[in-house]
């Protein structure tokens, strides 16, 4: 997975769900929710943002690829489906306030990915695999890369 990509999609999230807290667009939740669940489900491929920043985005800006594992990165989208259909559901139930709580949450780990790198959902993969609630074959990558956050030298 291509972290350049990975943070401008972060950054979509974000200008996104600003866009819906900001101007009450509730339908906007719906939207948001499926973009998280498509690239979860497919990676780019049937997400209209990714798409736009794999296809558009990122070969103009002429970066060079910077290669991260993709597990933590799809279990971080996977928190990105928790949070934003916790919000499409409060807004379904005409709870527009907790929904706009829900997004918010979503919104500040976005930005963190988009604007300093850091990964909420990939420290938390960490974590998981650390306390041995998710097999370190999952991710033999992630070993190396997370050394400091599992206590190894």
């Amino acid at each position: 997975m291509n972290e350049v990509s990975a943070r401008l999609v972060a950054g979509g999230v974000v200008v996104m769900t600003a866009l819906t807290i900001a101007l009450g667009l509730r339908w906007g939740t719906a939207v948001i929710a499926y973009g998280f669940v498509a690239r979860v489900l497919t990676g780019p491929s049937l997400s209209p943002l990714g798409q736009l920043v794999t296809r558009v985005v990122t070969p103009r800006l002429g970066l060079a690829p910077r290669p991260v594992p993709g597990p933590p990165k799809r279990f971080a989208q996977a928190m990105g489906v928790a949070f934003s259909v916790t919000a499409l559901v409060f807004a379904a139930l005409g709870s527009w306030g907790a929904a706009q709580v829900a997004l918010g949450l979503l919104a500040s780990a976005a930005l963190l990915e988009s604007a300093f790198g850091y990964c909420l959902g990939c420290t938390t993969f960490a974590v998981l695999i650390r306390a041995g609630l998710v097999p370190e074959r999952v991710c033999e990558r992630c070993h190396d890369i997370w050394a400091p956050v599992r206590g190894a030298a």
